[in-house]
């Protein structure tokens, strides 16, 4: 028999207006909210104590909170949820809501307010802040405040209809504490699934005349790819055509890197003139066909045509002229593409001799290989299980990663996306573990970055959330060192840091901590941390490092 409450019997005025937005929650299949309790909040928290089936994983730091929300948004395909306190504790938040609106990730941001009746009124009231819609309106898809009880209920249905339909962005919504422990009058709460929009018919047949009359097609895939769950419809359709895939950094996994057409991730930093082997091979192609990504990074020459296909129609053509745009969920509209090209052309034979010699030159060639980088990436992806999940910082080596670190399943490889968070990995890939409880995680940070969410460490403890937490220390911000002096006829300003001893900050914590100083150290280092299976601070002593890029 089930210890939940039983919802049905309760009457209209036994239920507060926290205890309806809890319900609604856990009517929207809610299992998971990172948060941070305050005053504004102890009557959207408390209703908590009767759902033991939805854990509460308390954080050191709002920011945290979304961080943890969108790292357990990207992994489970779920939406992740949380929650906060007004004014400084949402300020506090938005660089993690910042990093799941780039990375288009679903995260429920609920926030406390005032009271409503001292609402914009400019009092001085704890954690007031005038016009807190729009701290979030640029970083979110859609916000919106309920006033009352009355109002709690159908705010949260709009809010998952909004994270369910369209471009998978945050939203908010902010609840006064009035509205939270004051009666509500309703108790029926039904989910909203909403269908999923049909495909451009015309479109599709063009597209797929397009693709199948080109000389040289290939795939440009993103982290749309992973979003719509369209890994196996990808791969059916690049080995009917034989079309190799180039993923972006947030594709990665897209289909995986041991077969033949997937090609990789090209450098993210090329104009056109790049060294780069994959860039020399884009330029040779007369059609691309990107889905599920802003195209942002690609830089095609005016003469190739690219097929896009996105969610969210205003990304259709944004970053390049001569485009044929199709709107809709990557899945469906490949589904549709690869039927509309079966009777147009037979599979087309395999092309795996080409495709594998380009690959082994370019990832074999010891000419392509930066060191010290290269071989602690190799060591990490070679001590690591297929499944496992990489989590990365902005920071050198994850940097190198992005090209170097092959990657062979869905959801399995994770950044901060264009938003660039400096400290995200961590406490991202905390998330992540929550919702891959038996897959093991690995986040890759500097030593600068690591310790922007350091605390979370005794989140990971008090929580068991057995991530391996990799630091990469070379005492400074060592990206931006080496940047100001090649700049700077060697100078450099405000990048060297005095850190703590890291071993001593894991144990006060009271997490494993274990340092390596070499490439062969950090393997032995790496298969320990995750034999231990639980929290653990891998610290890799590093000098200076050439540029990844």
């Amino acid at each position: 028999m089930s210890d939940m409450p039983d919802s049905t019997n309760l009457q209209a005025a036994d239920r507060t207006g926290g205890e309806d937005l809890i319900h609604a929650l856990h009517q929207e299949g809610i299992r998971v909210i990172f948060g941070l309790p305050g005053v504004q909040l102890y009557h959207a928290v408390m209703p908590l104590l009767d759902y033991p089936d939805i854990q509460f994983i308390t954080t050191r730091h709002e920011q945290a909170t979304t961080y943890m929300a969108d790292g357990y948004a990207r992994a489970s395909g779920d939406i992740g949820v949380s929650m906060i306190v007004p004014g400084p504790g949402l300020q506090n938040a938005s660089a993690g809501i910042t990093n799941a609106y780039a990375a288009s990730s679903r995260v429920l941001v609920i926030c406390g307010q005032i009271e409503r009746d001292k609402i914009g009124k400019n009092i001085g009231v704890l954690h007031e802040i005038n016009d807190q819609l729009d701290i979030v309106k640029p970083i979110t898809k859609w916000q919106s405040r309920a006033l009352t009880s009355q109002e709690i209920a159908p705010t949260i249905q709009e809010a998952f209809y909004q994270l369910r339909t369209g471009r998978p962005r945050p939203v908010e919504i902010e609840i006064p504490p009035d509205a939270l422990s004051e009666r509500v009058s309703h108790l029926e709460y039904s989910p909203q699934y909403p269908e999923t929009p049909p495909v451009d018919g015309a479109a599709i047949e063009e597209a797929a005349a397009l693709i199948t009359e080109a000389q040289n097609p290939v795939i440009w895939a993103g982290g749309g790819i992973h979003t719509s769950g369209a890994s196996e419809i990808l791969l059916r359709l690049a080995e009917y055509l034989q079309i190799p895939v180039l993923t972006t950094p947030e594709g990665k996994g897209a289909i995986s890197d041991r077969h033949h057409l997937s090609l990789g991730t090209p450098q993210g930093r090329s104009t056109g003139e790049s060294k780069d082997e994959l860039r020399d091979f884009f330029y040779t192609c007369d059609v691309v066909l990107a889905i599920g990504t802003r195209f942002a990074t690609a830089n095609p020459t005016a003469s190739q045509t690219v097929v896009q296909i996105d969610i969210d129609p205003e990304e259709l053509g944004r970053n390049h002229e001569r485009t044929l745009g199709i709107a809709g969920d990557a899945r469906e509209v490949l589904t549709s593409l690869l039927e509309a090209i079966e009777p147009l052309t037979a599979p087309h034979q395999s092309k795996k001799t080409r495709f594998e010699a380009l690959k082994n030159h370019r990832y074999n060639n010891p000419a392509n290989h930066v060191e010290p980088q290269h071989a602690y990436i190799q060591a990490l992806r070679a001590n690591l299980p297929d499944d496992a999940i990489l989590v990365t910082d902005m920071t050198i080596m994850a940097y190198y990663s992005r090209v170097h670190f092959a990657t062979y399943e869905p959801r399995s490889y994770f950044t901060s996306s264009y938003s660039g968070n400096l400290g995200s990995a961590f406490p991202t890939a905390l998330g992540v573990k929550v919702a891959q409880p038996s897959k093991i995680v690995v986040s890759v940070s500097g030593d600068g970055g690591f310790l922007f969410n350091s605390p979370e460490l005794a989140t990971a403890a008090q929580f068991g959330i057995n991530v391996v937490a990799v630091v990469f220390n070379d005492g400074a911000y060592g990206n931006v060192k080496r940047d100001m002096k090649s700049l700077f006829d060697g100078k450099s300003m405000g990048v060297e840091l005095t850190n703590p001893n890291f071993m001593k900050l894991a144990d006060a914590y009271g997490v494993t901590g274990i340092q390596a100083k070499t490439p062969e150290e950090f393997e032995d280092a790496l298969k320990r941390s995750i034999a231990l299976n639980s929290p653990v601070l891998l610290e890799v002593l590093v000098p200076e490092m050439p540029s990844p890029f």
